[in-house]
């Protein structure tokens, strides 16, 4: 019998605990990997995970992260490199949003527009390079950023979320010229995901108004979302690329 096709290799998951996170680390699982995920509060979901990981036949591990701080970032990173000694895939899916209509301005302050950036920008930036040496030593090293059509086109939770999700998208091709030729760097950018946590939370109108202007007139979905996050991480010639999952949104077609 063929060797799954990540046979041998470790993953990263940031925000496993979650509807996304553990899709993706259930599939990348699946297709033979090692996976370990990170989680800063919700521990009944990460255990859930670890499980279906650990049902796969594969490691699993659990590191409790605070992306806001750096020093939690920094004891990933040792905690990965003591204990395992490698790694080959990093998924920055761990993000925090809140709703604040875009005209709302003085509702968005600056607490508010820190977290949101540190969180969702400023956390990956710092793991993709806390984690750069096992990234580019493993010959096959691979990057793959969660961010939004919201950063592609004006509309999402708030103005910092699709702001946040911008840049992400642009440090997704800025990291891939920095770590080439070692590391491939690519970014998934979601719609809304049914199913999820976040998707639940919206008004049935709203909801309904995304599905009704996708062209395939549904929402996205995680498996689409896992299945391309693999179809990255076993490439060999795709690099600082964007794909938007969305049931195909007009206003990310770019």
């Amino acid at each position: 019998m063929d060797a799954l096709p990540l046979t041998g290799r470790m993953a990263l998951v940031t925000g496993g605990s979650g509807d996304i996170g553990s899709g993706v680390a259930r599939a990348l699982a699946s297709a033979g990997a090692d996976v370990a995920i990170t989680y800063l509060g919700h521990s009944q979901g990460a255990d859930a995970t670890l499980q279906a990981i650990e049902a796969c036949g594969r490691r699993g591990l659990l590191v409790q992260l605070d992306q806001r701080d750096p020093a939690s970032i920094d004891a990933c990173v040792e905690k990965l490199t003591r204990e395992v000694g490698r790694l080959d895939i990093l998924v920055n899916n761990a993000a925090w949003n809140i709703g604040i209509p875009f005209a709302d301005l003085d509702r968005l302050d600056a607490h508010t527009w820190d977290r949101v950036l540190e969180t969702n920008l400023r956390g990956p930036f710092l793991l993709a390079r806390g984690f750069a040496p096992l990234l580019k030593a493993s010959g096959a090293g691979h990057i793959v950023n969660i961010a939004s059509t919201g950063g592609i086109a004006p509309a999402s939770s708030s103005i910092a979320y699709s702001a946040s999700k911008a840049g992400l998208i642009h440090l997704t091709r800025c990291l891939a010229v920095a770590m080439a030729p070692e590391v491939a760097v690519n970014c998934i950018a979601p719609g809304l995901v049914k199913g999820t946590r976040m998707a639940n939370r919206l008004p049935d109108a709203v909801a309904r108004m995304a599905q009704q202007q996708a062209v395939l007139g549904r929402a996205g979905q995680i498996d689409d979302i896992a299945g391309q996050v693999l179809a990255f991480v076993t490439s060999t010639s795709i690099s600082g690329q964007v794909m938007a999952i969305d049931g195909g949104l007009p206003l990310a077609m770019r």
